[in-house]
């Protein structure tokens, strides 16, 4: 059998910081998935050809995106653009939430699916409140791989809650807003639980939007945490 396709995915960390704390959404996948079942995670899922024909409403702040673009055999705007695209479209879908601006009424001509659902909302996606916490790719050996970009943005981007998406038969069946150390708690990843370490560092800000990010990945059999 031969080895999966590395894929390139996004997923988004959202923070909560009304009363002063600072909490992380996160939500428990089905069960009866093949791919970590019944943990808890952030939404997020592979780029989709659409994402890259999604209008915005504002760009990536240029340092981020030189960032995305960092170990990539693709250098253009665009793909780092879709990256951060597939992390607003993924949140959505998973769990109802639409990031981003409302008073440019709906994008123009979204592509079909879920970027067409979204637009329904009334909600413009911009890229704007979105930073680069850290990058990973997932060892070999396992099911599916993935060279996910994990994104944090704040809740107040937040411009629309869907209900009824998060349900015991839908791919998340629960969702919860956490403290960090709560978090860690929760039956998780170990790349979660490396990333919510990297989030906990880096402190309430503000961040430096030049700094290093973290890069997990595997190196001649090895585990290794680089800086991009």
């Amino acid at each position: 059998m031969s080895a999966p396709e590395v894929r390139d995915a996004a997923t988004l960390i959202l923070i909560d910081r009304e009363g002063g704390a600072f909490r992380v959404l996160m939500g428990r996948r089905h069960a009866g998935h093949k791919f970590m079942p019944g943990k808890f995670v952030f939404p997020g899922g592979a780029v989709d050809p659409q994402d890259f024909a999604m209008a915005i409403a504002g760009p990536l702040d240029e340092r981020v995106a030189a960032k995305l673009l960092i170990h990539t055999r693709r250098k253009s705007q665009e793909y780092a653009r879709a990256l951060a695209l597939a992390a607003i479209r993924e949140t959505f879908e998973e769990t109802g939430l639409a990031l981003g601006v409302t008073e440019l009424g709906p994008p123009p001509e979204p592509p079909e699916g879920v970027w067409a659902r979204f637009a329904e909302t009334g909600v413009f996606p911009t890229l704007e409140g979105l930073d680069l916490l850290a990058r990973a790719i997932t060892p070999p050996g396992r099911t599916r791989r993935f060279d996910a970009r994990f994104f944090v943005a704040e809740s107040a981007w937040i411009a629309f809650r869907g209900a009824g998406v998060v349900h015991p038969e839908a791919e998340l069946t629960e969702l919860v807003w956490v403290p960090i150390d709560e978090a860690l708690g929760l039956e998780i990843p170990n790349i979660t639980r490396a990333v919510l370490g990297d989030l906990a560092a880096l402190g309430p800000g503000p961040w430096d939007l030049a700094r290093p990010r973290p890069f997990y990945r595997m190196v001649r059999g090895q585990h290794v945490r680089e800086e991009i």
